[in-house]
C-alpha cells in the first residue's frame, strides 16, 4: 500500500501556498521600505541586498512584453503545475512537494505584477567582475520546488530499477 504524501492533499498545498505567498509579500513589503532603490547593501562577501524591478519573467526575459502577457503566462504555469499535481501518484513527496513550492513562487511574482507591475527583487550575487540576476523568496521558491522535482524522479527511478 501506497503512504499518501502530505503535499498530495489540497489543503496543506493550500496552506503552504499561502504561508509561502505571505512570507514573500511581507519581505517585499520591507525591501520596499527600507532597502534604497538600486544601490547594492553588502550582507557578506558575494552577497548583497540589491532592490529593482523586473518587468518580465525569470532573469528579466520577456520584460518587452505587455503586462497582461506575462500574467497569462504565469496563470498557464500555474494551471500546468496543478494538472501535473493531480496527475502524479499520492506516494511521491518531493514531487507534490516541489508542485507547492512552483505554485507559491509563481503566485507570489503573480501578486507583484498585478499590484505594481513588476516583481520586486532584492537578492544579488555577485563576484567583482560577476553578478549572478537579482531574484526574490518567490523564485527561490520556484528554483527550489523544481530542484525538488528533479529529485523526486531520480528517487523514483532508482525505486524502480531496484
Amino acid at each position: 500500500m501506497e503512504k499518501t504524501a502530505i503535499f498530495s492533499r489540497p489543503l496543506p498545498i493550500l496552506i503552504l501556498v499561502v504561508v509561502a505567498i505571505l512570507l514573500d509579500q511581507a519581505i517585499k513589503a520591507a525591501v520596499e521600505m527600507w532597502l534604497p532603490f538600486q544601490q547594492a547593501v553588502p550582507v557578506i562577501p558575494m552577497l548583497a541586498l540589491y532592490r529593482t524591478y523586473n518587468y518580465g519573467v525569470a532573469f528579466s526575459m520577456l520584460s518587452g512584453m505587455e503586462g497582461w502577457f506575462i500574467v497569462t503566462m504565469r496563470l498557464l504555469v500555474v494551471a500546468f503545475v496543478l494538472w501535473l499535481w493531480r496527475r502524479t501518484s499520492k506516494d511521491r513527496f518531493f514531487a507534490h512537494l516541489g508542485y507547492a513550492m512552483i505554485i507559491a513562487g509563481a503566485l507570489g511574482n503573480l501578486v507583484d505584477r498585478l499590484i505594481f507591475g513588476y516583481v520586486i527583487d532584492y537578492v544579488l550575487f555577485h563576484t567583482a567582475t560577476w553578478s549572478f540576476a537579482v531574484f526574490n523568496l518567490a523564485d527561490s521558491f520556484i528554483t527550489i520546488g523544481a530542484g525538488a522535482i528533479i529529485l523526486d524522479e531520480i528517487l523514483h527511478m532508482k525505486k524502480q530499477d531496484a
